[in-house]
Formats: C-alpha cells, structure tokens, sequence
C-alpha cells in the first residue's frame, strides 16, 4: 500500500551547506591489511568489494563515504560516477550492486529492476539532498538573478545576450554585457538534467517546450558528458550559463544564479533548501522511497531547484556475495557518521523522519 503525504518534513533543519572540500578519485584503494574486514566496532562493517555507478551529483559525496568505510572496514566499493542513467541501466542490466541517481525509478525502469532483482523488487533508497545550481560566468558580473521564465528562454535560445531586457528586469544596478549566451547542457542521460527540467516545466509550463527527463531535448548550446564537463565548459568560457549540483558548483567556485520565483532572489542555502525538501510529496510502497518534489514551488524563502539521490538496490535477489556489503554500505552511509560526512562534503542531511525510513529500507536488504 502506498503512502501519499505532502509537507511531511516541515519544520526539521538540514544541515548547512558549508564550503565543499576536495576529494579524491571515484574509486577507493584497495585497504590496508591494518585495517581489516570484522576488526572494527562498526555494526555496518562488511567483507569484500562490490562495484556501483551512477550518479555524478553524488560523487563528492560517495567519494567521502567509500574512503571512510574503507578506512573503518577494510572493504572497498568501486563507484563509477557515470551518470545516472547510465547507472540505472547498468544496475538493471545486473552489472553494478547498486546504483546512484538524482531521480527515483520511472515505471519502465522499475519493472525492468524488479525482473534484475528476480527473487524481490529494486527498492529506491534516498541517500542525499542537493539543490541543482544555475552556474554562470560572465566577466564582469558577480551576482545574479533569474527568474524561471528567463531561464526558460535562456535554455530554449530565444534569449541571446546577457544584456538582454528580460535579464535587466531582475538585475536592477548591474551592468550586463552585451555578450552572447552560450548554454552548456549535459549530453549524456542525466538525473540532473531531469530535477532541472521538470523545474522549469513546472514553473513555466507556457513556454517550456522541451518536456522533461534524463536526456537534454534543446538544440541550443554545447553538450558536456557530466558535472566535471559542465565545470570545464562554464569555466572556460566568458558568457557561458548551466546547472549542475550544488556541492560541485561550491568545490569549483562557480557563481550560482538566484532563482526569483516572485518574492525576490533566492539563494542556495541550507534553509531554502530544507523549505524544497519540506513541501516533497511521498510515494512509499514498503521499503521503495520515492519522493515527488515540488518543483512549482512558489513559496518566499525556498529554492525550487532541488534534487534528492537514491541508492538504487534490491530489497532481495542480489548475488550473495553482495548482499552483506552492499547492506552495510548503505546503512553506513545513513548513519549519523554518513550523513555528517556528505553534509561535511557541501550537501544537505535527510530530514529525520525521511531519514528513518531509508535506514529501515537499508536494513531490510537480504
């Protein structure tokens, strides 16, 4: 039986958005003999090594909970920040334990999990949350705001230069170039790429005309295959204009746009983002956690652009060589140290009750 629920985390703070630091490669050395499998006191320690891949949003963060389980554990997990869809269809073609994505499985991708999983269904585990952020870098502009509509037109291409009126509209006192827009976009399927466009289709669904999902549709700009692409691309390029998850934005010192939603600029941070995460509606059904964002969200204070990552499993049917430490893996990475180590990372906690139920749905694996 599912459980609909709107506003169910009102009221609980997320933990602050801090400056991200900087971390290492996507995969974990091999662990010292020191530090081996069943030495530790960790309850969620486990044996052995698994592979996953998926989600670029959360590679910083899986980054910081592969070395530390690692360090504490003695076991390695081998994530490739491919990109979600990429790790969607990799998980359901049986190739990874797991994967990461920025969006909850739709109901082509979750009949194909549950035929991978063959003894139980794959179960969407919420694992952090984000916001997406609009990155720009025009010389000489340091501070930047946009409405959805603007950034409707923006992505589309019929708004071409910065100086533009409907950009001057929201940026009262700053001076605005007359140089071209040139869009990045992410070419390769992208759980980013489907929170950012479902964001404007629920904001401007007069003018946005590229529908919604893991593929970017436009025509306009130049495609980059992840989140270090857009980094490069909006980098090197005077009058460039993306999205890209918030915690990347931060590490690489990218200026984030403010969304006006008519109540004035908001910004990332972690209060206007808890208020996003507040307002998600929840889709359960059993250990499957899947959350519905609110993507039109219109209220003063809250940054509408957000994403939540799931750790994308099975509830039962993995090989057994994979059900222990996968199992551990994730209950580590939704424990309090977890947590504390991606929000540490520049991302924001799980609301507590949210975060309950996504250790419970870890736990149930078998």
């Amino acid at each position: 039986m599912k459980l609909y629920r709107t506003g169910a985390f009102a009221g609980i703070a997320l933990a602050s958005l801090l400056a991200v630091s900087a971390c290492g490669s996507d995969n974990v050395d091999s662990a010292s003999s020191d530090n081996s499998a069943g030495s530790s006191s960790n309850p969620n320690c486990a044996e052995g090594q698994i592979s996953a891949a998926g989600s670029s949003a959360q590679k910083t963060a899986m980054n910081a909970w592969t070395t530390a389980y690692a360090k504490e554990c003695g076991a390695q997990i081998n994530y490739a920040a491919t990109g979600s869809g990429a790790g969607v269809t990799d998980f359901n073609a049986g190739k990874v334990a797991f994967a990461g994505s920025d969006s909850s499985l739709k109901d082509d991708e979750q009949t194909a999990g549950d035929t991978r999983c063959k003894t139980g269904k794959a179960i969407n585990i919420p694992g952090i949350a984000t916001a997406v952020a609009i990155v720009f870098n025009v010389n000489g502009v340091d501070k930047l705001s946009l409405d959805p509509a603007t950034i409707s037109g923006i992505f589309q291409g019929t708004i071409k230069t910065w100086n533009d009126p409907k950009i001057a509209k929201t940026n009262s006192g700053v001076t605005l170039p007359s140089t071209a827009i040139s869009v990045v976009f992410r070419s390769k399927d992208s759980g980013t790429t489907d929170n950012f466009t479902k964001f404007l289709e629920a904001q401007t669904p007069e003018t946005w005309k590229l529908g919604t999902g893991k593929g970017w549709k436009g025509t306009v700009g130049t495609g980059a295959p992840d989140s270090a692409g857009i980094v490069s691309a909006v980098t090197g390029k005077d009058g460039s204009i993306s999205y890209v998850d918030a915690p990347d934005a931060k590490k690489n010192n990218l200026k984030s746009a403010g969304i006006d939603t008519g109540s004035g600029a908001v910004e990332i941070s972690d209060d206007t983002v808890g208020k996003a995460i507040a307002a998600a509606e929840q889709d359960f059904d059993g250990n499957n956690l899947k959350l519905k964002l609110n993507y039109g969200l219109k209220e003063a204070g809250a940054y509408p652009a957000v994403l939540v990552t799931y750790e994308i499993t099975c509830e039962k049917g993995l090989t057994s060589d994979q059900v222990a430490l996968t199992k551990g893996f994730l209950s580590y990475l939704l424990s309090d140290a977890g947590q504390t180590a991606a929000a540490d990372a520049g991302y924001s906690k799980l609301p507590a009750e949210l975060l309950t139920k996504a250790q419970a749905a870890a736990a149930a694996i078998a």
